[in-house]
């Protein structure tokens, strides 16, 4: 039953892996495998990390052509919902080095032949709703603070939220209810797409074991949870270049919190 196997381990299995104890030394420890990883190929990894100031870019431009302000900062924030599936090959780059595999930028496009990638996809369906259905809570939280229609400029949108009681209302429920969405999704996606890429347990079995881990490690998993945001905003500020080296050395960092975090089969905690 190969749907079954989407979601759940081959065989119709339910093996659930054994998770650990992590402290915020493992969170600097996984930044700092992360950097070292991203400098062994800065170039490879800078050209897989601009895929996000370039979206990020085509959002902008997109938002402006269509009077679609009010969604800026939701698309542009929100990637962070689809962060995990989109830093796949990222991941895989890591899984490579660790094997001693061939680590050429190519290569981790193999990914897409992995064995459980039908699960991979099964949970970046689930994060492109989750995205979707932020995008549309954004608009009902804009249009229920102003109404329908958008301000014909950015500086008219920007006048508006900051300058106004409805603008700051609109910050406070935009910012809270995001934080909602981001928090969903970090607890059920920080290590579910890695240990698929390591382990062919199925998507179900992933999502469980990464809220496993965030139950034992929950004052951990929102300090990282933090890191990654001020990370993010960090490299977004100067015009979303700065992605191009953030996101990569995140996605490493977040292939050794997995490895922290998952006890490999046969290893004792």
């Amino acid at each position: 039953m190969t749907q079954f196997h989407v979601l759940t381990n081959p065989g119709e299995r339910l093996d659930i892996p054994a998770v650990r104890t992590i402290g915020v030394a493992d969170l600097f420890d996984a930044l700092r495998h992360g950097w070292r990883d991203f400098w062994e190929k800065p170039s490879h990894l800078a050209f897989l990390g601009l895929i996000y100031p370039l979206c990020g870019a085509i959002i902008a431009v997109w938002s402006s052509g269509n009077n679609a302000w009010p969604l800026l900062f939701p698309l542009i924030s929100g990637f962070a919902l689809v962060g995990p599936f989109l830093a796949l090959p990222i991941y895989e780059m890591s899984r490579r080095e660790e094997m001693g595999l061939d680590t050429h930028w190519r290569a981790a496009f193999d990914v897409f032949r992995t064995p459980a990638f039908a699960s991979i996809a099964a949970l970046g369906v689930m994060m492109l709703i989750a995205f979707t259905v932020w995008l549309m809570v954004a608009q009902f939280i804009y249009e229920a603070h102003f109404g329908p229609g958008s301000p014909p400029t950015l500086m008219a949108f920007i006048n508006e939220v900051f300058t106004t009681p409805q603008g700051t209302s609109l910050m406070i429920w935009g910012n809270l209810v995001g934080f909602l969405f981001a928090a969903g999704v970090l607890a059920s996606m920080v290590i579910s797409i890695p240990l698929l890429l390591d382990r062919d347990v199925g998507a179900a079995v992933a999502v469980m074991t990464s809220l496993r881990v965030t139950l034992k490690n929950p004052v951990t998993i929102a300090i990282w949870g933090l890191m990654v945001a001020a990370l993010l905003v960090i490299g977004a500020i100067p015009l979303l270049v700065g992605l191009a080296i953030v996101v990569p050395v995140l996605g490493h960092a977040t292939w050794h919190l997995y490895r922290k975090a998952v006890v490999p089969p046969g290893e004792t905690r």
